[in-house]
């Protein structure tokens, strides 16, 4: 029997249900295709036609909103990089990732009805994702696989901290209040199940068709990246510093992980954790998680270990052999609130993509769209582009746009300027942020702007003050001077945090009072 697995966010060998499955059912399953898809209702495709001059039957791919490009090219590197390190760890299993562009549902179908697999017993699986583009994509693949009478099944991604089995109640029934869910789930360190085993090796891939017109998939990782960023303007300049300078995929997601644990990185997080300069600042692992090369539970094996002084080779990493402290403890929580935006989004559905929230709260707040109003479509230009006049968000929109990368501390208060300062439809900052960011996740940008603009599960609205925030978390002034030009020779703060206050300098989008206690 011929095994087509279908992989979406879900790239990795170690820790992954399907490939644990197949392990186990050998020597059923004779043939399996790993099969990885770029899908071209997310991706920009166009890069790939065989003829440079023909048009891709497949519209742009742009945001619903704003219309910006919805993976920009800073996440299609990260993708390219994601799925050609799970190819070379296939290679060495005796198979592959066989990457293929068009819908999913037309490339699966080609596949099956191919001349060698046409009258072949054979099954598709993949596990299940449950934004609403994945959902449907979910159906629609299922119509075809069972109209071709083969076997079909949707596994558990096993993507969470804590296993559906043991939430202690259906995942549709999580409460509306983190800390409620938080505490069902204590003490957190004992509710989390071991990683699966490694398999040894893979069946063979079956003979399949080439790739359908008009597209051609290249062979290297450097054309891949090429075609997929070509379409977008090409590569992005290289920027002249990058605080999350990663590389994408499993192989290098377990490298960063054993570099926290060795330089008890893990152990300092709760202090360091809302830094935006040093690369250690923070994990850095949440590019990983959203393409699926780690899991949250092989990151907790790795605490585990670290805790219970099973690591020999780190034993001099602060805080190893002390059990659980309030780094990894911390680190624990922030995976654990991964889970919950996670939870709110396979509850509420497609209200997370909503301009009134989870709940529908219309309220008197009346939002500013720039395609009915001038001024808001100035104002968000000038916030894409960091040039707002306040200096902690200059900064953070350039340093995004440059890399692919920027704090969370900078997310927060960014998705709070634009929402909340300016009223401008924070959906256009979610789907900026779609666009850009190399570790874009549905569940975890798309709730999380909810949460700051007040419209999420806690309806309180949370306005940053950005010029406090820089005070608070930037108090040299490094970050805002590494990415605002204009500042980086200035020595007065209160200047390098308002450089609307230069000479000369447009008026900011906000003015916004805070006075420094001396």
């Amino acid at each position: 029997m011929f095994l087509i697995y279908v992989l979406r966010h879900d790239l990795r060998f170690a820790d992954n249900p399907i490939f644990h499955a197949i392990a186990a059912h050998q020597p059923k399953i004779t043939h399996i295709l790993p099969l990885y898809v770029l899908a071209p209702h997310q991706i920009e495709v166009s890069g790939f036609l065989e003829d440079t001059n023909a048009k891709s039957p497949f519209p742009e791919t742009r945001s619903q909103i704003g219309r910006f490009w919805r993976c920009g090219p800073h996440r299609a590197r990260w993708i390219a990089e994601s799925v050609w390190d799970l190819k070379e760890t296939l290679k060495k299993k005796g198979s592959d990732v066989v990457v293929r562009a068009g819908r999913l549902e037309d490339v699966v179908k080609d596949i099956i009805e191919s001349k060698a697999l046409k009258d072949e017993e054979g099954a598709v699986w993949m596990t299940r994702d449950w934004a609403t583009e994945e959902r449907a994509e979910e159906l629609r693949m299922r119509r075809v696989v069972t109209d071709a009478g083969l076997r079909w099944k949707v596994w558990d991604s096993q993507e969470t901290l804590i296993h559906d089995k043991d939430l202690g109640h259906d995942a549709t029934e999580v409460a509306d209040v983190f800390s409620t869910f938080r505490k069902s789930v204590e003490p957190l360190r004992d509710h989390i199940r071991e990683p699966l085993p490694e398999p040894t090796s893979l069946p063979p891939l079956p003979d399949i068709p080439p790739q359908q017109k008009p597209f051609s998939i290249p062979e290297s990782l450097e054309d891949f990246i090429d075609c997929l960023q070509k379409p977008l303007g090409g590569a992005p300049p290289k920027p002249r510093y990058n605080a999350n300078p990663a590389v994408g995929g499993e192989q290098h997601a377990q490298k960063r992980l054993q570099h926290l644990v060795s330089t008890g990185a893990m152990s300092r997080y709760k202090d360091t954790r809302n830094g935006m300069v040093n690369e250690d600042d923070s994990t850095k692992l949440a590019g990983y998680l959203a393409m699926g090369s780690i899991s949250a539970r092989q990151i907790n094996a790795a605490l585990v270990a670290f805790e219970e002084g099973k690591l020999d080779e780190v034993a001099k990493a602060q805080g190893y052999g002390k059990g659980e402290n309030k780094g990894t403890a911390a680190v624990r929580f922030e995976l654990l609130w991964r889970d919950y935006m996670c939870l709110c989004m396979r509850k509420y559905g497609s209200a997370l993509f909503s301009l009134y929230g989870f709940h529908g709260r219309q309220d008197d707040k009346e939002w500013l769209h720039p395609s009915s109003n001038a001024g808001a479509a100035k104002k968000l230009r000038r916030f894409l582009d960091g040039t707002t006049g306040i200096g902690l968000i200059d900064a953070s929109m350039r340093e995004l746009k440059a890399t692919g990368y920027t704090s969370n501390r900078a997310r927060q208060n960014c998705a709070s300027f634009l929402a909340l300062w300016l009223g401008i439809d924070w959906r256009l900052g979610a789907e900026w942020y779609e666009s850009q960011l190399a570790d874009y996740d549905v569940a975890n940008n798309w709730a999380n702007w909810q949460y700051v603009a007040g419209v999420g599960n806690d309806p309180r609205a949370r306005r940053f003050n950005p010029v406090k925030q820089a005070y608070d978390y930037d108090p040299k002034g490094e970050y805002v001077k590494l990415w605002v030009d204009e500042v980086a020779e200035v020595d007065d703060l209160d200047v390098v945090f308002q450089p609307w206050k230069l000479k000369g300098a447009q008026e900011p989008l906000a003015k916004i009072s805070y006075h420094k206690r001396k």
